[in-house]
């Protein structure tokens, strides 16, 4: 069965088991890697298996949304980023292999990578008996990134982040939890009926997605964020707000979560019954109006409740 992480050590048995190193593995992980995408609009298939600087082996696959705008789609590279940072692979990618060339959108999205120029890539399409490594540089010349628009100090993706927030004034939302506590209670239609789940872990949901909003990568807005996820079982996933230097790339917080639920085996998405997001009030950068339409499509009674944070 193909997985989403493979430790260091597994990575190194499978290796030599083949009379290979690691970095020559890969190549053949990555269609295992394709097994894992959900495209139903394009029926086209992206694997991406990159090894990081702990030596363990993360996969990304591509996932599709039917009924809403493309953009919403999570791109195999972006998932494979999004997994490492989200399981702490260590601050580098060292070497990836992919099924088809990185589009523009994902080679901007790379370069919220600390020297992901020396990040060393192979295209599996062009597959040679011994992979083809390339630095990403090669791919993407002159790039415009993070050091166009920050100094040099500024943590990027898969370095730690501790954006220092708190909830918003704590007794009102207290007394507003109370009462979407009561409201859930006597509204067993609402969270796909499941709404004494949510009610016992609603303080889990809102713990997880202050966290995430925490570990967000939001240098260029100011707006961190973050998602926390409840599937039917009561399992909780989070996911983080991760900007790109050119904007239109950044992942969104509900899409990172959803990273977190496939990663974590989770089955379809409609059994994903509540969720929470956290973010700023009244800021340049907001995400629940699209988290709600994203949500409402793929799990239609999935509750969505918005915390805000300073």
């Amino acid at each position: 069965m193909a997985k989403f992480i493979i430790s260091a050590s597994d990575a190194e048995s499978m290796a030599k088991s083949k009379g290979l190193t690691v970095p020559q593995l890969l190549p053949s992980l990555v269609k295992s890697a394709q097994s894992l995408a959900r495209p139903p609009i394009s029926n086209f298939h992206v694997g991406a298996v990159g090894l990081s600087s702990d030596g363990r082996i993360f996969s990304g696959a591509n996932v599709e949304f039917p009924g809403l705008p493309l953009h919403h789609s999570i791109h195999a590279e972006q998932f494979l980023i999004t997994n490492l940072a989200a399981h702490g692979g260590g601050p580098r990618l060292v070497y990836m292999a992919v099924s088809a060339a990185p589009c523009g959108h994902c080679r901007q999205f790379l370069q919220e990578l600390r020297r992901v120029c020396d990040t060393q890539i192979v295209i599996t399409d062009r597959f040679q008996e011994n992979p083809d490594y390339k630095p990403i540089s090669s791919i993407l010349p002159d790039p415009f990134g993070p050091f166009d628009l920050l100094d040099q100090e500024t943590p990027l993706i898969l370095e730690k982040h501790d954006n220092q927030l708190s909830f918003k004034d704590h007794n009102k939302d207290h007394n507003k939890d109370d009462k979407d506590r009561t409201f859930l209670a006597q509204n067993g239609n609402l969270s796909n009926g499941y709404s004494g789940s949510v009610v016992k872990n609603d303080g889990e949901l809102k713990k997880k997605g202050l966290e995430a909003a925490r570990e967000s990568h939001a240098p260029y807005s100011g707006c961190p964020c973050g998602v926390a996820l409840m599937d039917c079982e009561g399992k909780v996933y989070k996911g983080s707000y991760m900007e790109s230097a050119a904007y239109n790339p950044s992942m969104m917080p509900v899409q990172a979560a959803l990273v977190a639920y496939m990663v974590a085996g989770g089955g379809g998405f409609d059994r994903i019954v509540a969720a929470v997001l956290v973010e700023k009030e009244g800021v340049s950068v907001r995400q629940e109006d699209t988290a709600r339409l994203m949500l409402n499509r793929i799990s239609p009674k999935c509750e969505l409740r918005v915390v805000h944070c300073v």
